[in-house]
């Protein structure tokens, strides 16, 4: 993933007001991300940990989503698996839910999936953040695939969203 400066990721929400684009909070480390390790851009608000979000370049174009998930709890225990990039973990995933975007999302409809908690599938695909024991498990598939696979869903995700 390219960099992204906080006007460009402000600009990218498809599933708030401009009011609450211009309002969330966005990360004051974007320029220590591992962008280059990144499928997409997600964080949990520090000040609302009910509070997610997820910004993604697809077909050229970058698009945010608000997510509403579970806060994330140390007494979770658990094993679930994430829909986005098929990690395990004990308490590491949460149901995230998106309201949908335009009318259906002003009428109150939303989507789900069940995400890792601190949004790093990125991270857990690579290899570059630990799951724990059971956390990836043994696929024949290369790399490259399993990246592939996580940035589909990912935009299967955003698709349901914005349809």
């Amino acid at each position: 993933m390219e960099p992204l400066t906080e006007q460009a990721i402000r600009g990218a929400f498809v599933n708030c007001s401009k009011g609450e684009a211009k309002r969330l909070s966005v990360p004051r480390d974007l320029a220590e991300r591992p962008w280059g390790d990144l499928d997409y851009l997600g964080w949990r608000d520090p000040q609302a940990p009910a509070r997610a979000y997820l910004v993604v370049e697809l077909d050229g174009r970058v698009q945010g989503l608000v997510l509403r998930g579970a806060p994330v709890s140390s007494l979770q225990a658990q094993r679930s698996m994430c829909s986005m990039c098929l990690t395990a973990h004990s308490g590491g995933v949460s149901l995230m839910v998106a309201p949908k975007a335009g009318q259906a999302g002003k009428q109150g409809n939303s989507v789900g999936a069940y995400i890792c908690s601190d949004l790093a599938c990125s991270l857990y695909v690579r290899g570059k953040k630990d799951a724990g024991v059971g956390g990836r498990l043994h696929e024949t598939i290369s790399l490259e695939e399993k990246i592939r696979r996580t940035v589909e869903n990912v935009a299967g995700f955003v698709a349901r969203v914005i349809a």
